[in-house]
Order: C-alpha cells, then sequence, then structure tokens
C-alpha cells in the first residue's frame, strides 16, 4: 500500500462507523449524586466520584440504589428503547461494574452505548467490556469546546486489547493499540494513532486539526484514514505484502510510506514526535 493512498474521498464510508457529537454539554458530574440528563438524543448519566466533599467513601451499592430510584421516577418520561452515555468522570470503574450497571439499565429498556471517563483504568473496562469509550485528561474538559490545533497533548492512551466493530475510541492525546482493529471500528486522537497490530476500522490523527501528526500500524488496511481535515480511502486492489506503514499528510492528501523508509528522512531524535513532511 506504500504511497498509494492519495485516493481521497470526500463523503462518508458504509463502513466507517458514525461517531456521535459530543458537542452537547453533558450533566457535570455532582458530589454524592446520580444524574440524569437528556440532550434531545441520547441520555447522559453523570456518576459521582468515590469520595465525596466531605471525604466520605460513595460505595457502589449506594450509586446503583440512587440510579434505580431516579430510573423509576423518570419511566414515563422516556422514550422506548433509548442509548445512554455515561459520564463516569474520576470514579473507578472495572469490567464487573460496567456490567452490573449495563444490567440495571437494561431493565428500563436503556442501552449502555458509550463511557467518557478521566481514568485510564475505567476507559480501559470499556474497551473490553464492548463499549465505545472517550478517555480525558480531566472532567472540565467535558463542557468545554474542542481543543484548539498545537494544544499541548496529554498522556497517551495505552490498550491491549481487539477493537471489534462499533467501537469507537476518542482521546487528547496519543493512542497506542496493542492489538488489531476491526473494520467498522474507529480510533480519534488529538495526536497519533499507533497500532501494534492490523489497522482494519478506520483512524483519525490530528482529530482538532494538526497535520503533523502520523498514523502508524504493522499492518495498514484501514477502511478510512484521516488525519487532521484530510481525509482518504486505501485502493480496492490491496497490497500484496504487509509490512509497518506510517500514514502522514502531504500538502493536499494523506501518503503512505515503509515505517523503515519514513525513519530515515521524516523522524525526530525526540521519540514520537516528527519533523514536518
Amino acid at each position: 500500500m506504500t504511497d498509494n493512498l492519495a485516493n481521497n474521498v470526500l463523503g462518508h464510508d458504509a463502513d466507517v462507523p458514525t461517531i456521535p457529537d459530543l458537542a452537547a454539554a453533558p450533566p457535570t458530574p455532582s458530589y454524592g449524586q446520580v444524574q440524569l440528563k437528556s440532550d434531545g438524543v441520547h441520555l447522559w448519566l453523570a456518576l459521582p466520584p468515590d469520595v465525596d466533599g466531605d471525604g466520605n467513601t460513595i460505595s457502589w451499592a449506594a450509586v446503583l440504589q440512587q440510579l434505580r430510584q431516579r430510573l423509576e421516577a423518570t419511566t414515563t418520561d422516556r422514550e422506548p428503547q433509548i442509548d445512554l452515555y455515561l459520564q463516569g468522570g474520576d470514579r473507578l470503574l472495572d469490567v464487573r461494574q460496567l456490567q452490573t450497571l449495563a444490567e440495571t439499565l437494561h431493565e428500563f429498556a436503556i442501552t449502555l452505548k458509550r463511557v467518557v471517563t478521566s481514568r485510564r483504568q475505567t476507559a480501559l473496562a470499556a474497551v473490553t467490556a464492548g463499549y465505545s469509550v472517550e478517555q480525558l485528561a480531566a472532567v472540565d474538559h467535558l463542557v468545554q469546546a474542542p481543543p484548539q490545533a498545537g494544544r499541548p497533548q496529554v498522556d497517551p492512551l495505552y490498550l491491549q486489547t481487539t477493537v471489534r466493530s462499533g467501537i469507537d475510541i476518542r482521546h487528547g492525546g496519543t493512542i497506542v493499540i496493542l492489538g488489531d482493529t476491526n473494520p467498522g471500528s474507529a480510533l480519534l486522537a488529538d495526536g497519533d494513532v499507533i497500532v501494534w497490530g492490523r489497522l482494519r476500522g478506520m483512524a483519525h490523527a490530528g482529530f482538532s486539526g494538526d497535520r503533523n501528526r502520523r498514523i502508524m500500524a504493522l499492518q495498514m488496511r484501514p477502511t478510512q484514514l484521516r488525519i487532521a481535515d484530510l481525509m482518504a480511502r486505501p485502493p480496492a486492489d490491496g497490497p500484496t505484502e504487509d509490512w509497518p506503514e506510517v500514514a502522514y499528510a502531504s500538502p493536499d492528501t494523506i501518503r503512505i510510506a515503509r515505517a523503515q523508509d519514513f525513519a530515515k528522512t521524516q523522524l525526530s531524535p525526540g521519540g514520537l514526535g516528527f519533523e514536518d513532511p
């Protein structure tokens, strides 16, 4: 596929998942309180942190009890089979807790679709459990405007997993996947996208507008690549050989080069950063 990804296509691919617009501000987590809020399309659930403002621990059982009470009180105000986005804030959640939460929601015909969190462990648990995830540096970022190009990057998000179809992952820094991404999945990073495996879904680096970001994979078989405002699809006749490759932005298109060739001329000695092509 090397240097053959000049087939830029504007529009929407059927194989690329529709990424929801999170511009509408979800509810802000409140000390000790479970909150529900509708944005007109989705239902948002905001969880309290593990410890309230007085230093008291808020147990998971207490959270589930509050949630059930809120759901029972608002049953008549909701459409059936509604999708829910969870704003976990800085509360630490594991796979078992997410499954229990999903089961509770299911009793009220609500489906858990996405987890927004500032905890890396929660983000990993969400992907493992099969939910889309947005992992941010701080809870405050959830109610701010999208970040500007060139802003400081948050720490990379490392996930050792297979990203299944229908799952999308958002992160304000670099995303590193130790595994494969399947068709129908999506990775959206303000930084670089690195897949230590087969990239077969959609990848978007420089999501906030930075064209200097890169997409790297051991096997580059994407349904679609995006870097900042540029978008490209692979040619219909795929490569006959596979090797580590890097996708980068030229002045008006996205190009791909073998990693070893790209490194000789483009790689900066500063680690993950790259010089302008």
